[in-house]
């Protein structure tokens, strides 16, 4: 898989937080690490479309569809930016297991404070909307978010804990919890949930199996990301192994 390149220079990061912060009490939900935003460490900018003949792994990266939106169910890998980001010394990244099976994405994480990303870029949306449906069939702790505008710039991410509680954030040079608030929409236990998140000029809406949560929209005044990649993340907290069963990703108009 190909290497999210921002996400490599977070790793120190979040690991020297963690450490200088010592353990936390009832954790809800681990927030996304900060996002260096040095122009070296940052992926180059997506390419303009031309009429030269698509390599093989521009052709992987392309929806079925031709259009930028699609559902992606997994058939197969397509191949889009991955990364897991170490948030405790002692947990590895490389013991994080993804496969494609019977139409499935499969995480398997056996350690704790693991965070990862499956980032798509083959375009850069602006308004957009995405959701991630899913089957939670290991321990009932785990995060699940999905983020857009993701860039050189940083992204907004909403991240959900399986305990019901939510937080929206944008990343830009550290990370900042714009709000949260908790929901009774979750299918707890071994369910299937769906999330979605609408990114349009400067608000953010934010889905729970299609109720949209309490404060929602958030309008977002500070940070103005404009336009970028989309994507999910699956993370462990503290309880392990977290298996996740993505069945389908999903990005269209808002």
């Amino acid at each position: 898989m190909k290497v999210f390149r921002p996400f490599i220079f977070i790793v120190v990061l979040v690991l020297a937080v963690s450490l200088a912060c010592g353990p936390t009490t009832a954790p809800t939900a681990a927030p996304p690490p900060p996002i260096n935003t040095n122009p070296t460490a940052v992926p180059p900018p997506i390419e303009q479309p031309t009429e030269a003949q698509p390599t093989e792994e521009q052709q992987q990266q392309q929806p079925s569809s031709g259009s930028a939106f699609f559902t992606e169910e997994f058939d197969s890998d397509p191949q889009w930016y991955y990364e897991v980001i170490q948030g405790n010394e002692k947990s590895d990244p490389e013991s994080v297991k993804v496969e494609f099976d019977d139409s499935l994405m499969i995480f398997e994480i056996p350690d704790p404070q693991l965070y990862a990303y499956y980032i798509y870029e083959g375009y850069s949306y602006e308004d957009v909307k995405v959701s991630v449906k899913f089957e939670n069939r290991g321990v009932n702790s785990q995060q699940v978010s999905l983020v857009c505008r993701v860039s050189d710039d940083g992204w907004y991410e909403f991240a959900v804990g399986s305990d019901g509680l939510w937080e929206l954030y944008a990343v830009s040079g550290g990370y900042d919890r714009l709000t949260n608030g908790g929901s009774n929409d979750i299918n707890q236990g071994k369910a299937v949930n769906e999330y979605s998140m609408i990114c349009e000029g400067n608000e953010i809406s934010l889905f729970i199996n299609g109720e949209e949560v309490k404060g929602s929209p958030h309008k977002d005044t500070e940070y103005s990301l404009r336009e970028g990649g989309v994507g999910f993340s699956i993370s462990s907290l503290r309880a392990v192994p977290v298996e996740i069963e993505v069945d389908s990703f999903t990005i269209s108009e808002p």
